[in-house]
């Protein structure tokens, strides 16, 4: 939920808006901006900050992080999918059939661009202003600020374009400034290197989190795990125009360096950021709008104002599934766990209990237990809400959390291991910092951490599986691991081999019972036995049973994919499709707002 900083009402003088209107000829239409409208929004300190919010502003909504790019976009992966069966919106994105008339393609697209847009004016317009240079210290300082976060949003807003359309348009100066509206499509490598750049320059004007005032503001923290973020996609694998083919650029070790040291950098300042002793907690603060005094969450897209243009829908969409008469609200179901990511986690894994929403909310506030593959993501979840949101509101107000303090961790391991051909002991301690974290109060259990570099990379690829699903992050890892494939593959893909085993009950699946039983107490609910060993006969008295094994056995549990009906371990990424499916297409209105000038991305 946002606060005080986004409680202005956000006045677009600021704009040359860029409003791409579907099926026109025109693909930008600029309403010409005047050196006094300029003047008049970036007069002070105050006029300029009001033009900052409304870059901020899009950021969220339903066509941003709100609930289409953040939870659209990364599914299907190997820990969560899409639900449902097969149409032209999200879940032709989910099963990788991208239409080129999805509108949940083109609208966050769009978005995406205004926010470019809005930046690029905000950085040409808040250096040029007197005082810049000539202010008050207070002034000198603000407006640096302003500046940084400029630089930072439209770092963000490339980086989401260019990690699922690839080589794309990446202006760089205000509309107003440009004789031709149609910009080229840059090429990555030279727009990362500009927004890494860029950051450094950020870095240095923007404060640590802990000397301003506590919001959803930009500070020092989130431009250095950005920058990291960033260098790693740039030093990773991606599908090219050129080669039709997934690569990765000789130079990248350059990349995992600046990685390496900006999450040093912020390892090194815990007073600012460190983990959450209690992993469950970071979800719950989050629910609770509370401040949180170890900063996990760095950087973060804050929500507001109960509309689709500012608000949020994790919990509503996703998260634990509540029923619209319950005290919570209506909520969840828009995204579902594979089983295999269920039973990737070790039963004393305590990631498991915000992860994964187990049961369902009734119109009577009971909960039960729901089939194994109706099991939801859970870090978002309605029933978790403080104060509750009962009715029928879709906008529940929480915000999005793009990095944390673990991310950080995982990226300085991954980076030294890369860059020294094996781990350190800094890397090793950064990795078990997080395992630990997840076995807290069973820290004996974590494991041998592998010394030797594959195996090392091997234990970062399944450490972060296990702590950022529902977040986003998964697909975005394989893609730049040159993974995708291996694991999504409709024919070879690993995550089918490992949902027949256990169908099946092979190999480390043989103890995953069938059925679990439940009985309610109140509300609440206990389940009989264990998730981890074979179904309990016979059954016990006074329980209820529900599917578990035998909801992937059962052979009409299937799933539309457009003219056929498929079991639903086939329906997972149905239509993937290597040295294609790794970048989305451009839709037909913006191809045909080109006039041929764009291009399409390989295999489209």
């Amino acid at each position: 939920m946002k606060t005080r900083f986004y409680h202005f009402k956000v006045l677009h003088l600021l704009l040359a808006v860029i409003t791409l209107a579907g099926g026109c000829k025109k693909y930008m239409d600029v309403k010409p901006v005047s050196q006094s409208d300029l003047g008049q929004a970036f007069s002070d300190v105050s006029n300029a900050t009001t033009a900052l919010i409304g870059v901020y502003d899009e950021l969220m909504g339903d066509n941003g992080y709100g609930i289409r790019i953040n939870l659209y976009y990364p599914y299907d992966s190997d820990d969560f999918m899409t639900s449902g069966g097969l149409d032209n919106g999200r879940r032709g994105i989910g099963r990788y059939q991208l239409l080129f008339s999805n509108s949940e393609i083109r609208n966050p697209f769009l978005q995406l661009y205004r926010g470019v847009e809005k930046a690029n004016l905000c950085i040409e317009q808040i250096p040029l202003m007197k005082q810049y240079n000539t202010g008050t210290d207070a002034e000198k300082r603000d407006l640096r600020r302003l500046h940084a976060e400029a630089l930072t949003l439209r770092a963000q807003f490339l980086y989401e374009l260019i990690r699922n359309w690839g080589d794309v348009p990446a202006p760089m100066e205000p509309a107003y400034k440009r004789t031709d509206l149609y910009v080229p499509r840059a090429n990555r490598d030279s727009t990362y290197d500009k927004l890494i750049a860029d950051l450094k320059t950020a870095i240095d004007m923007l404060p640590w989190r802990t000397e301003v005032a506590r919001n959803e503001r930009i500070t020092k923290g989130a431009a250095k795990a950005l920058r990291a973020k960033l260098a790693l996609f740039r030093g990773g694998y991606s599908l090219r125009n050129e080669t039709k083919t997934m690569e990765r650029r000789a130079d990248y070790l350059d990349f995992y360096k600046i990685a390496r040291d900006e999450c040093a950098d912020i390892m090194a300042r815990r007073d600012q950021h460190d983990l959450n002793p209690n992993f469950t907690s970071i979800w719950k603060t989050l629910s609770s709008f509370a401040y949180d005094p170890q900063g996990e969450i760095i950087f973060e897209a804050g929500a507001g104002g109960g509309n689709s243009n500012s608000d949020s829908r994790m919990a509503n969409y996703d998260g634990v599934r509540t029923d619209a008469a319950s005290r919570y609200g209506p909520g969840g179901g828009g995204i579902t766990a594979l089983p295999t990511y269920f039973y990737a986690f070790d039963s004393v894994d305590t990631r498991l209990e915000a992860t994964f929403g187990i049961y369902q909310v009734q119109s009577t506030n009971v909960k039960r237990p729901q089939a194994l593959t109706s099991v939801t993501n859970g870090k978002y979840r309605r029933d978790w809400r403080n104060p509750l949101l009962p009715g029928s509101a879709l906008n529940v107000g929480y915000n999005w959390s793009f990095i944390r303090f673990s991310d950080v961790l995982l990226m300085y391991a991954e980076a030294v291991n890369e860059i020294n051909g094996a781990p350190t002991a800094e890397a090793i301690s950064a990795f078990e910092e997080v395992r630990k974290r997840a076995y807290r109060g069973n820290t004996d259990k974590i494991g041998t951490t592998p010394v030797d570099k594959a195996g090392f990379f091997d234990a970062i690829v399944n450490e972060r599986l296990l702590e950022f699903g529902g977040e986003g992050i998964r697909k975005y890892d394989l893609i730049r691991w040159n993974l995708i494939n291996a694991k999504l593959n409709p024919t070879t893909g690993q995550i089918r081999t490992d949902l027949r085993d256990l169908q099946a009950g092979n190999g480390k699946y043989a103890n995953v019972p069938t059925l679990i039983y439940y009985r309610n107490s109140g509300e609440e609910y206990t389940i009989f036995g264990s998730l981890y060993k074979p179904v309990v006969t016979p059954a016990p008295s006074g329980f209820t049973s529900v599917n578990w094994r035998q909801d992937i056995i059962r052979t009409n549990n299937t799933l539309n994919v457009g003219t056929s009906t498929v079991h639903y371990i086939d329906a997972i990424a149905y239509f993937f499709s290597p040295n294609k499916s790794e970048l989305f297409p451009f839709d037909q209105a913006t191809l045909d707002s080109y006039q041929g000038k764009l291009g399409q991305n390989p295999g489209y």
